[in-house]
């Protein structure tokens, strides 16, 4: 099973839309809490949905029970907990929301789970990936598209 993630920041939109058309990805689940963010225009969730469908033939899925609390999310922001802390309790959440039971394989199956930040290593997306193949028998190889 494929699985692919992106973070829209550095981006602009040719190279962000090139990525997930090049990929074959049929569905982008966004995992952001706040999916009407300014950082980017075309990350705005009805212009993401227009753009994914006209210049990708791919789905728009807002997921935010993938998404971490705003109160976690601030706390290692402000430095209140430290990244490691940040993934157990992030690991936690997910636990108790049971995400694993969401979605099915063939809805995760060349998705791309999206996010703001650039790079995946201090990025939640990463986090939810490491925590469905530790928890399912889907054994997903996930690609971070840059």
């Amino acid at each position: 099973m494929n699985i692919y993630t992106i973070g829209f920041t550095k981006k602009n939109a040719k190279t962000f839309f090139d990525l997930i058309r090049d990929s074959k990805v049929e569905r982008l689940i966004d995992v952001r809490l706040n999916n009407i963010s300014q950082l980017a225009g075309f990350a705005k969730k009805d212009d993401l949905k227009f753009f994914l469908k006209e210049l990708c033939n791919a789905e728009y899925l807002h997921a935010p029970s993938l998404a971490p609390t705003k109160f976690l999310l601030d706390s290692y922001k402000n430095g209140s907990i430290t990244w490691q802390n940040y993934e157990d309790e992030f690991f936690d959440l997910m636990s108790a929301r049971r995400i694993e039971r969401e979605f099915t394989s063939r809805e995760l199956n060349n998705s791309c789970l999206l996010c703001s930040e650039h790079e995946p290593h201090f990025c939640h997306r990463r986090i939810v990936v490491d925590y469905l193949n530790k928890t399912t028998n889907l054994n997903m190889s996930v690609t971070h598209l840059y």
